[in-house]
């Protein structure tokens, strides 16, 4: 049996997202399944250290899962030539100096998203990566996710006939602490800490779009703070700095219009935290981050418009679930399978940093069109 043993860098993984998707779902279930298999007789086995500030956190980690090894102490870990991959899933403030001396010191880089806050910033970090011939990569989950591969399907399948328009709906309440917890980190709503709406969801929209829909020509967005206090961890209130919603249209190069809207203060009436509705001249898909359903022109209802009755059709009754034909690994863990084979075996993986850096460039773009209302266009980088 060929053996590729790989070993990563885990920093950052004691938050939400790098222990739950990224450690347990990914990295562990990956070495627990036997590694990625390549051939009958040839397998890439991973093989991490845990990397943060606090030596409590991480030992605690260790019992969670088959990764036993942790340090409070990145450099001498960066020095070590047993490891090939750094992984960063700190907060966004302390990713570039992290990735920078990752990369100098020769380690392959595959980092969360967003990779900065400013696109020059992002830019950089691409080049440094390039500069130093290192393999870099960036999570892009929701391309893998089951109702964005099957969206994927059925345009491959020429379904929709021609795109016309993507009108989406991302969020939920946030509870702001004052007498129920807030069951997101505090520093999402305070821009000098990294956090905003903006920053987090405009960076994935812009790969689900350029992946799925053609890449972006303009957009206009309008980001908004709601909500002015919330409470932290400590139980102490703090004034809001970050936007919490954005509503954005974006036009396509190919002509086509989306429309999506993100926020933590609403209530969710939909059926899913995200969906998406891809409406073309042939059907139309509603798809959420699982499970989707489709209208077909041949069977579309033709409604009248008459205020003065009940509405006579039910409009949820012509739509058919798209079944399950393929089997749905882990959004997480299917990129990072990938990212393996592109680091042992040189296989293509072209979710580097330049594409992260194309959304953090929607996200700087989307906030000065809410400054200036206007439109704004996105240069090529």
């Amino acid at each position: 049996m060929k053996i590729h043993k790989i070993g990563i860098i885990m920093n950052g993984v004691t938050g939400r997202m790098g222990k739950n998707q990224h450690l347990l779902r990914s990295i562990d279930a990956i070495i627990k399944q036997g590694g990625v298999r390549v051939s009958p007789d040839e397998i890439i086995m991973p093989h991490a250290i845990l990397v943060g500030r606090s030596e409590d956190k991480l030992r605690e980690l260790t019992a969670l899962c088959s990764v036993k090894e942790y340090t409070t102490d990145l450099d001498s870990v960066l020095k070590d030539p047993q490891y090939q991959i750094y992984f960063d899933a700190q907060t966004t403030l302390h990713r570039f100096a992290a990735v920078k001396k990752a990369a100098e010191a020769g380690k392959h880089v595959y980092c969360e998203k967003p990779t900065a806050i400013a696109t020059a910033d992002a830019v950089a970090l691409y080049e440094i990566c390039r500069k130093a011939g290192v393999k870099n990569g960036v999570v892009q989950d929701k391309l893998w996710l089951p109702g964005m591969v099957k969206l994927r399907r059925l345009m491959e399948q020429g379904f929709f006939g021609k795109i016309l328009s993507v009108r989406g709906e991302f969020g939920y309440w946030v509870y702001e602490g004052h007498n129920i917890p807030a069951q997101r980190p505090s520093w999402n709503y305070r821009a000098e800490d990294g956090g905003g709406m903006a920053i987090d969801m405009l960076c994935h929209f812009r790969y689900v779009i350029d992946n799925l829909f053609g890449p972006i020509k303009s957009v206009n967005c309008l980001a908004s703070t709601h909500i002015e206090e919330r409470v932290d961890e400590a139980g102490k209130p703090y004034k809001c700095t970050a936007d919490d919603s954005t509503y954005a249209t974006f036009e396509l190069t190919n002509g086509v219009i989306v429309q999506l809207n993100a926020s933590w203060n609403v209530r969710v009436r939909r059926d899913d935290l995200l969906t998406l509705q891809v409406d073309g001249t042939h059907g139309t898909a509603v798809a959420g981050l699982r499970d989707v359903y489709i209208q077909h022109y041949g069977n579309t209802p033709k409604p009248i418009w008459n205020p003065d009755i009940k509405q006579p059709i039910d409009f949820f009754s012509d739509w058919s679930k798209v079944p399950e034909q393929e089997s749905y690994d882990n959004a997480f863990k299917v990129q990072w399978e990938l990212f393996l084979r592109h680091v042992a075996l040189d296989e293509p993986f072209r979710w580097n940093l330049l594409e992260g850096a194309k959304g953090v460039q929607l996200a700087e773009v989307g906030l000065q069109s809410s400054a200036d209302r206007t439109w704004k266009d996105l240069a090529k980088i």
